[in-house]
Order: structure tokens, then sequence, then C-alpha cells
């Protein structure tokens, strides 16, 4: 089998070009990714010089060149990592995440028709939901009512998907994850943002009370169950992915300057997103019981690991956080905005 991976050099799917290697070595990875300020080909740095993983740089909305690629390497499936991922980059300007999620996602299902692609993974995340309130869980068919733009773009792509499902007859699946954490991960997020911070004794900056929930699974588990959804899932399901894990995102940030051994009164609360979902929890019960998947790791332990990681690479965080990241991050507070995605 051949596998083509959009996003590859990004932080989810870094990891789960890896995990394809590992556990497919007689296989082939072709590796899409357009390097963006989100994609960085160091990432993919324990796959320099492997025969089996081929990459290429290519925007996903030039349906052409991933044809292309299809046709060349005889492409089995295609696993579309690739998006526009921060809440609050949408909020600043929601073109790109039309043009990226929506529009590319679209340009890729034309390409792996045309190409006799056997089964297409889109790769979503539970902000499709929309918030819940203190009580229940996201189940798959839980309506789509997203609440930002990153949100509603990820609900339209996967809606083409389903389109294509059940209007071409094409093979596909969808996960929708929780928030994922662990090496490799830009620091516009909350937990490497406040690891780096931290580590370089800088305020912690916080969106409103802090209490937002959210169910956090460690990237490497995240890989495994859309490894398994890729194997295993039913043709034309939705799969809900977490490790039934909530953390409110105060206590993840005193976790952190805890194993920081910094001061909580680095914290500062900064005004609120707007729209900002106070909660999610995902019912995996779906993908546990008729998988069988199981997430490996418990939250204390993936975040100690993280910690530990971001400690020893501060070069890779460095050389990431270029100009465009940082001037994205000049509020008017004159700190880096909070985050929880």
């Amino acid at each position: 089998m051949t596998l083509l991976i959009t996003g590859g050099a990004g932080f989810v799917g870094s990891h789960y070009a890896r995990l394809a290697r590992r556990r497919r070595p007689e296989e082939l990875v072709v590796n899409v990714d357009a390097l963006t300020y989100a994609g960085h080909l160091e990432n993919l740095r324990d796959l320099h010089g492997d025969a089996g993983h081929v990459f290429a740089r290519a925007d996903i909305r030039d349906a052409q060149t991933i044809l292309g690629l299809i046709r060349r390497y005889r492409v089995d499936v295609v696993v579309n990592f690739a998006a526009e991922s921060h809440v609050d980059r949408s909020i600043s300007r929601a073109e790109p995440f039309l043009e990226t999620n929506a529009l590319g996602t679209l340009r890729v299902l034309e390409a792996a028709r045309a190409g006799g692609v056997r089964r297409f993974v889109q790769v979503s995340t539970d902000e499709v939901y929309g918030s819940l309130g203190p009580t229940g869980a996201f189940e798959e068919t839980t309506p789509a009512a997203p609440r930002s733009p990153y949100a509603a773009s990820k609900a339209a792509a996967d809606h083409f998907v389903l389109a294509f499902h059940h209007t071409y007859g094409i093979d596909a699946v969808i996960t929708r994850c929780s928030n994922n954490y662990g090496p490799f991960q830009l620091p516009e997020k909350l937990i490497p943002l406040m690891i780096l911070n931290a580590l370089e004794g800088l305020p912690l900056p916080l969106y409103g009370d802090g209490r937002q929930v959210r169910d956090w699974i460690h990237v490497e588990d995240h890989c495994e169950a859309v490894d398994v959804i890729l194997s295993r899932g039913l043709n034309g399901h939705i799969y809900n992915i977490g490790a039934d894990d909530e953390r409110a995102n105060l206590d993840v940030v005193r976790e952190i300057l805890r194993l920081t051994d910094r001061d909580p009164a680095l914290i500062r609360h900064v005004p609120d997103r707007p729209g900002h979902d106070r909660r999610y929890a995902m019912n995996a019960q779906k993908l546990r019981e008729g998988l069988g998947w199981r997430p490996r790791r418990k939250f204390p332990e993936g975040l100690a690991e993280t910690v530990a990681w971001y400690r020893a690479n501060r070069a890779w965080s460095k050389r990431v956080r270029g100009n465009a990241w940082r001037d994205h991050y000049q509020y008017g507070s004159g700190l880096a905005a909070g985050a929880t995605r």
C-alpha cells in the first residue's frame, strides 16, 4: 500500500508520517506539504534518507499536482492532515481557512477520485461540534454547530468528504479528535506557548478566567487512532478520538509552572477570545469498542514528557518562531495571546 499524507511536515502530520514508516516499513509514504509557517522539514528529520519516505512540496489546492503524485506513485490511500488550524488566526482573517481547509480538501477529493484512490481519511476536529455545557460529550451523531471561522471551514470540509462518499461512492472515513499536545507543536498553541514562556521566565497569558475545559490527547495516541481507523474504520463513518482526560486551561498552566519550577504569579489573565467555546468532551466509545483502540498516555505523564522535550529542544522552538509568527501576537496588552487550540 502507498499512502499519501497531506500536511505531513506539520505537527500531527509529521508524527503520523513517522508512525506510518514504523508500522508499515514495506510501504511507501508520499508526504505533501506547502511548508507554510506551520510546516517544517526539520519536523521530519528522523525520515531524512529513508527510501520509503518521499517528500513533495505542494499546495493541496493544486489538484493537478496532487493527481500527478497519486498517479506517479500509485497511491492507494490519502490521509488529509493539511489545514490552517489556529482559531485566533481564523478570527483575524478567515479567508485562508476557507481556501485551505474547505477548498483544499475539495481539490484533494477531486484528485483522489480521478486517481482511483481506494480510501480517503479526513482528519478533522471536535470543534466542528461547537460548545458543550458542564456535562455531556460529543457523539458522532451530534450535529455540526461550528462557532469560529476555523471550525466552520473544517465542518465544510467534512461535509464535502461525506458528499463525495454519497455522490461518487468514494470510500471515506472522518476522524474528529480532541486537543492534541506533544513534541513539535508550534508555540502558538496553549501548551507549547506556556512551556516556552515559563522556561524563559516570561508572563503566561491566559484567556479570560482560564476555566475553559478541553479533552487532552497526546499526539502519538491520536496518530495511532488514525492508523487504526485507516485500516479498519467503516466506509462512510465518522469516528471521535479522545482520551477522556478533561482539564481546565488554568489547571494545565498551573501544572506547567510546577513542572518548570516557576511562580504561579507569572499567569496573566488577558481579555477572552471572541466566541470562545467553553467546553469540549468526546465520546470515543465507537472507536474504543468497535476498533479496539485505547490511548497509551495519561495526561500527567504526557505533559511531563512534553515539558522535557521543549526544554531539550529550545533551538527548534527558536527557529520556528519567525517574524510572521511574532507579528501575529502583538496585542494591546503587550503579551502573546492566550490559546486553547
